[in-house]
């Protein structure tokens, strides 16, 4: 429904403060009209028990205990005033005298409060029916109400729960208006001898009730205002650096690719949008990467090819026709085509690497044996220079790898020491363990030669990088060896890395997982 995270993030917000309102209200209100019902039930009682203790002497009610009855104050109390004070309720009754010759009501039923008068002085109106053991009204309160003196009340369920002996109340809902009835038993030794029966309006807690649903939504509507435009302003800023990010997406995969968005927070979004940052600065890297490679391969393409066609031109021409001059002219050719098809095949292994689709045959190596095959195969080019190769290994253990391509990266190895070693020069193969690296075959080529400068060393093994680039051409090199080599060494799951400083000689080491 809505597509815009802005809006989405706002109404999320908004229900959940609406819900959380919502319960908390209803909660809320639901404790209180119970705390208000359970009050008012508490008041009854303390009335139901002034009213039964005052005018039913020697009875027994509910968590009340028997009231004395004095010496005769009974039968003196005739047109007199009597009353029972209890949690600041008073019951006034007049017109009550026990028959002659009784002074409890062990003695005598309750027939001697048919004429009597009552009233309850409380804050709340209260209605008070006096009942007898059959349910028939003795006294009531409300002599207009709709049990007038002398009605039959034993249908009430109240009432019948009362004169079973057990106390009993609930809440009524009639025409709008609430009421809450009470009914005591006035138990005299095992027998009840009347019922109490007491209800009174709860208007007042109605209207607290209302006052309260009022103002809760009220403050709810305030309380949802606020949290509205707060949650606007929080989704807003959210949105907005996703916004930019999108913008920035968008600029990039047109090829715009110096978009930077800026990091103004530490949250998942400044980290997100530091991410892109990152992201588009690697693209940006690789794109230039991708034009210099094509660069230097078109350079590297164009020299041999550039020979080559000045050589044929030149035997076109009548060179041909001289036998010296044309077989030094072939020669020539055929060392530039050795060297294109060098440079073909090194772009193709480095393709393969980059798909990861070298397809290595592993099998357990004997490193010790396969780097003295390397150094005999390539004797004539150390013997050439004068440099002695040397081969130091203790107990090394098998190598899991594809014997092919770390010869090949041994090859390119020696052929970089061998290069740029001083003549007469040595050269140290040593082969061991590096704990450094999870006791994996550890494999070290020194030489004593020019070295590195250390500022040159980051850059070593970027394709088409020379430190000497006048050198290496006039040698035969493409800049691709080193790459070469760590791109297998890598494809094998190990390292390669170069130690040295200019003009003490240059370290390659690299490792491979034990078999």
């Amino acid at each position: 429904m809505f597509t815009s995270l802005r809006l989405r993030l706002t109404f999320s917000h908004l229900l959940v403060i609406v819900l959380a309102m919502a319960l908390s209200g209803f909660l809320l209100l639901s404790f209180l009209e119970r705390y208000f019902l359970e009050a008012a039930e508490e008041s009854l009682l303390a009335q139901a028990r002034i009213t039964a203790q005052a005018l039913i002497p020697g009875a027994l009610v509910e968590g009340a205990g028997e009231v004395p009855t004095g010496t005769g104050e009974w039968n003196a109390a005739a047109n007199a005033l009597q009353q029972q004070q209890l949690s600041n309720l008073s019951l006034q009754a007049e017109n009550i005298a026990l028959p002659d010759g009784s002074t409890s009501l062990g003695e005598a039923d309750l027939s001697y409060l048919s004429d009597a008068s009552l009233q309850l002085s409380t804050q709340l109106a209260t209605r008070i029916r006096i009942l007898d053991e059959n349910g028939d009204v003795l006294v009531d309160s409300g002599m207009g109400g709709q049990y007038p003196a002398g009605a039959d009340l034993q249908e009430d369920p109240l009432v019948q729960r009362a004169l079973a002996g057990a106390y009993a109340s609930h809440v009524t809902e009639d025409s709008g208006e609430t009421t809450m009835a009470l009914a005591l038993p006035a138990m005299v030794g095992d027998r009840v001898a009347g019922v109490v029966y007491l209800s009174q309006p709860l208007s007042d807690v109605a209207s607290v009730l209302r006052d309260l649903r009022t103002r809760w939504l009220l403050s709810g509507v305030v309380a949802l205002l606020c949290s509205g435009l707060i949650g606007f302003l929080l989704a807003r800023a959210i949105s907005s650096p996703l916004r930019r990010l999108t913008a920035a997406a968008a600029s990039v995969a047109e090829g715009q690719f110096d978009q930077q968005v800026p990091v103004s927070t530490r949250d998942e979004v400044g980290r997100l949008s530091q991410t892109f940052n990152d992201m588009v600065a690697r693209l940006q890297a690789a794109r230039q990467a991708q034009v210099d490679f094509v660069a230097d391969v078109s350079h590297e393409l164009r020299t041999p090819l550039t020979a080559i066609k000045g050589t044929v031109e030149t035997l076109r021409d009548g060179a041909a026709d001289d036998p010296l001059v044309r077989d030094r002219f072939l020669e020539t050719v055929e060392n530039e085509t050795d060297r294109l098809v060098r440079l073909v095949n090194e772009l193709i292994t480095l393709s393969r690497a980059d798909s990861e689709a070298l397809n290595l045959r592993r099998a357990p190596v004997d490193m010790v044996a396969l780097t003295k095959g390397v150094v005999e195969r390539l004797d004539t080019q150390a013997r050439a220079k004068g440099i002695t190769c040397r081969v130091q290994a203790g107990r090394v253990p098998m190598a899991w790898a594809d014997a092919d391509r770390v010869e090949q990266v041994l090859v390119n190895l020696l052929d970089n020491a061998y290069k740029f070693s001083k003549p007469d020069g040595e050269v140290l193969i040593k082969l061991g363990v590096s704990p450094e690296h999870g006791d994996a075959v550890l494999v070290e080529v020194r030489d004593k030669g020019i070295g590195i400068p250390a500022e040159e060393l980051p850059r070593i093994g970027q394709r088409f990088y020379r430190t000497d680039k006048a050198r290496s051409r006039a040698q035969g090199g493409t800049g691709l060896g080193l790459a070469i080599a760590q791109a297998l060494v890598q494809a094998h799951g190990g390292q390669l890395w170069l130690q040295g400083e200019s003009g003490a000689g240059t370290t390659a080491s690299f490792t491979l997982p034990r078999a």
